[in-house]
């Protein structure tokens, strides 16, 4: 079912941002500039890490599921339409098969980023496989398998959007020495 924007505009997935602040309203948070794709909800698991890097960065992002296999129209809408609503970078994690990542980056000039989703018996490296192996001319930047993986594209999707964003820079700069600091207060037994 299509539903019709107020520009009069028709698209068959809703236009909701996950993302919000505490200090928001969801009406009032900013659009999203990273999106967050998954072919099925037992992929949020991994994608958690993901999201929760993006929010505590501040970086506006939106979630949803978006299934290369069985949901392809809505897949190539939201890759399509990714430029025009003001995305600048896709995370899209798959597990399997992994076709997700790919058919959304040839769909789109947006950056697209693939997390490799340990779905199988194989523990994601048949995902790896699958996303890395891009043809030429159609690039996914592909991360490490699960969790790590998630949070580094989230990681890599706030620094490109820090490209145009000083404050954002600082908050990753901030990110990185609080991990630091971490890391510095460790005591061995």
């Amino acid at each position: 079912m299509a539903t019709v924007a107020r520009d009069g505009s028709r698209s068959i997935f809703p236009r909701t941002s996950t993302w919000s602040m505490a200090t928001m309203s969801a009406a009032a948070a900013p659009p999203p500039l990273v999106g967050v794709i998954m072919g099925s909800r037992s992929d949020y698991d991994v994608l958690a890490a993901a999201i929760e890097i993006l929010t505590e960065l501040r970086v506006p992002h939106e979630a949803r599921i978006v299934s290369a296999h069985r949901t392809p129209d809505l897949m190539f809408e939201y890759a399509a339409s990714a430029e025009q609503r003001g995305l600048r970078v896709i995370i899209a994690a798959a597990g399997g098969a992994a076709h997700l990542p790919g058919m959304v980056a040839a769909k789109t000039i947006v950056p697209v980023l693939g997390v490799p989703v340990p779905a199988t018996m194989l523990n994601g490296v048949d995902s790896l496989l699958s996303i890395v192996q891009m043809p030429r001319g159609v690039p996914v930047g592909t991360l490490a398998i699960g969790k790590p993986g998630a949070a580094n594209a989230a990681l890599l999707a706030a620094m490109i959007v820090a490209n145009d964003d000083p404050a954002l820079r600082e908050r990753l700069r901030a990110w990185r020495a609080a991990r630091s600091e971490e890391v510095l207060g460790q005591r061995l037994p």
